[in-house]
């Protein structure tokens, strides 16, 4: 599976350039990165959160993502984790997966959950819970 420093290292080395992104999943960094959302350190989890959301910018990204279980640790993660650090970036990545179809059809069942941080959480929370309900309920 890898070191999860150097897949951090990697990724954070490639996170701006499409190249880069295109080259994380090239080389199996998004598996590495669902396992660890699961980390014990909050700070590991929502680096983790955020490099996926990076990396699903791209359609591969997405695809690849969500073959790999992203949506569904994601989905865990926000119900299960109090963290704002961590929600933040789990929110903004599952906003990434939602604009892929497959991803759209498994997330619609977190909806009451960023409702529920649209009605409680603090402003950015609400600005990104609300568009990714938006990205998540969008019919073409």
């Amino acid at each position: 599976m890898g070191d999860p420093g150097k897949v951090s290292q990697g990724h954070h080395g490639h996170n701006v350039p499409l190249e880069g992104k295109a080259r994380a999943v090239k080389v199996r960094c998004i598996p590495v990165l669902v396992t660890l959302l699961a980390d014990r350190n909050f700070q590991v989890r929502a680096q983790a959160a955020g490099a996926l959301m990076s990396i699903a910018i791209t359609t591969e990204g997405k695809k690849e993502s969500i073959r790999e279980g992203a949506v569904e640790a994601l989905m865990k993660l926000l119900a299960e984790d109090e963290m704002s650090d961590v929600r933040l970036n789990v929110i903004k990545a599952i906003t990434m997966l939602a604009e892929a179809p497959e991803g759209r059809e498994k997330l619609v069942e977190i909806v009451p959950i960023l409702e529920n941080i649209i009605n409680t959480g603090g402003p950015m929370m609400k600005k990104v819970a609300s568009t990714a309900v938006r990205v998540i309920t969008w019919t073409p």
